[in-house]
């Protein structure tokens, strides 16, 4: 980052610390709640260190964990200032941001500081026991999400926010750049498909941050009311371009595949690879029987133990060969999808039940297979996506910006 990036939540400690002091704390956090020591406020005490270098341009990979000296873990942070704290809760992929996705991941205990981690993914619950809930008085939410509604992390927080308020446990949320934030499009989801990938009616490219989710979902009534509170990121805007720090997940090791995941998630409810078993998830496709300029073999990797179509041979696309510039102005787009649709002519066979639980809606399947256009589509959700913007402004929490599509 440099001096005039956005300053996420966890570095305005003035704003939270006295929220914490003499209680019991518990966070919901992964490997993505980080921050530069330097950047910190005064109130953490904490020595200065040399800030990390600002990525490059290019769409290098993303590191699980920050390069370069002078980072701090949000744990480790309150540790080191005294707080009680009780309980690390953990979301999809773990409190190391390592397992597959959906993968059922095992509560431990974080070697640095003995601090119990309870794993909301461990395929037993998704809500804590009531042991759990009371052991802290506060919860710490900070979690870097990418800004659709299929990435599970604000699902978590909102989980967590519903046991929170059955319990009276007031809820501070640090607040993250959303590093798609300037982009609001695609179907709103119809609650008839809510799912573990989408639990809100948000469109797929939804322009929130998980401070403003949080907000919307008390104000609106989607979760019971509970005692919430923001620490907004400073010196940012949705049209602030903000790269990310770390991988938000194993198979997003890019950003340029953060720009691309909003289009490209789609595969995963159809018989189309999108990479993972790679190494470029999110930025390529293919199928055996797609014609392609481009050929991959899905293999198990880190992240992908058995990844769709293992050990076959694909043939798509390559979307590497866009800039990020490029990448980042695709937003959602359906032309891709379209593609390998028709070039496989495989009718209903080509979708799977999950189409639905991503894309959101019931009729953009028909209307695909009918070989109705993507401007026909857009057509559907067009009215849909006037009220959710109009609803969206009254729980921002920071202006558009001069760049904003809105």
């Amino acid at each position: 980052m440099t001096d005039a990036g956005p300053l996420v939540g966890m570095t305005d400690t003035a704003a939270y610390f006295p929220l914490l002091r003499g209680r019991r704390v518990a966070v919901l956090a992964n490997h993505t709640s980080v921050a530069l020591r330097s950047e910190l406020g005064d109130a953490a005490h904490a020595s200065a260190a040399t800030s990390a270098a600002t990525p490059a341009a290019s769409s290098q990979q993303l590191a699980m964990t920050p390069a370069g000296e002078g980072w701090v873990h949000l744990v480790d942070l309150l540790h080191e200032c005294g707080f009680d704290l009780r309980a690390i809760f953990s979301p999809e992929h773990g409190f190391r941001g390592e397992a597959d996705a959906g993968a059922h991941v095992q509560s431990s205990v974080d070697a640095r500081t003995g601090v119990p981690i309870r794993s909301l993914y461990d395929g037993r619950t998704q809500r804590p026991s009531d042991e759990a809930m009371r052991s802290f008085d506060v919860l710490v939410v900070d979690l870097q999400d990418v800004g659709l509604r299929f990435y599970t992390y604000y699902i978590t927080m909102l989980r967590m926010m519903e046991a929170c308020a059955d319990y009276g446990i007031p809820v501070v949320v640090l607040d993250r750049p959303n590093p798609n934030g300037r982009h609001i499009d695609g179907p709103v989801l119809d609650m008839k498909y809510r799912s573990g990938v989408g639990a809100l009616p948000l469109p797929v490219l939804h322009g929130l941050t998980m401070g403003e989710i949080a907000r919307m979902a008390v104000g609106e009534g989607w979760t019971p009311p509970c005692s919430l509170e923001v620490v907004p990121c400073r010196r940012y805007m949705h049209a602030t371009p903000y790269r990310l720090p770390v991988a938000p997940s194993p198979n997003l090791r890019t950003q340029r595949a953060v720009y691309l995941y909003a289009s490209l998630c789609l595969f995963e409810g159809t018989v189309v690879s999108l990479g993972r078993g790679t190494d470029c998830p999110f930025e390529c496709y293919g199928h055996p029987d797609l014609a392609g300029d481009f050929s991959f073999t899905p293999r198990p990797t880190a992240g992908a133990a058995h990844p769709p179509l293992e050990g076959r041979l694909c043939h798509g696309r390559d979307l590497r060969k866009l800039s990020e510039e490029e990448a980042a102005g695709v937003g959602f787009s359906l032309g891709w999808l379209l593609e390998a649709c028709h070039g496989l002519e495989l009718g209903e066979r080509f979708f799977t039940p999950m189409f639905e639980k991503l894309v959101g809606v019931g009729y953009l399947r028909p209307l695909i297979l009918e070989g109705a256009t993507e401007e026909q589509m857009r057509a559907r959700w067009h009215d849909d996506l006037l009220r959710y913007r109009t609803m969206r402004l009254g729980y921002l929490l920071y202006p558009d910006g001069p760049a904003s599509e809105l």
